[in-house]
């Protein structure tokens, strides 16, 4: 049921996105590269552009012990274009928001995921085409 889910939203913002720039989250287990490596988290840069070309970066924002932190993390290149792979560079007390952010000719994307000790929560993703603010963030840490 679940795949069923995602495969429809993954359908459905194909659609809203047609032509655009966004990226597209996807499962660690489902990619034998990402799964070795120990990734938590797949993306893909995707819409018209050369994803070889894309800029992206993520980082981790959490709390924990009722203290803040920022992570910058590191991403794997994955050998399909325009696809990486996160793995687990925050600690695993706390609650955290990975933000991904893609830029590609003159366009940008934005994403957060949430995760915690019970992993990382794909299905409640928040996607934006302008900058998510710290209040974005703060509502997903909640």
């Amino acid at each position: 049921m679940r795949k069923t889910i995602l495969i429809t939203m993954a359908a459905l913002a194909s659609q809203l996105f047609a032509g655009g720039f966004y990226l597209t989250l996807g499962n660690p287990e489902a990619n034998p590269e990402a799964k070795k490596a120990n990734a938590v988290l797949v993306f893909r840069a995707d819409g018209c552009h050369d994803a070889e070309k894309a800029a992206v970066a993520a980082t981790a924002t959490g709390v924990v012990n009722g203290k803040r932190q920022s992570i910058p993390l590191q991403l794997t290149k994955l050998s399909a274009p325009g696809t990486y792979a996160v793995t687990q560079q925050w600690p695993k007390e706390g609650k955290w928001v990975i933000e991904l952010t893609g830029q590609d000719t003159g366009r940008s994307t934005y994403t957060l995921v949430s995760a915690g000790p019970d992993g990382v929560d794909r299905l409640h993703a928040k996607f934006a085409m302008k900058t998510l603010s710290k209040a974005d963030v703060d509502a997903m840490l909640d």
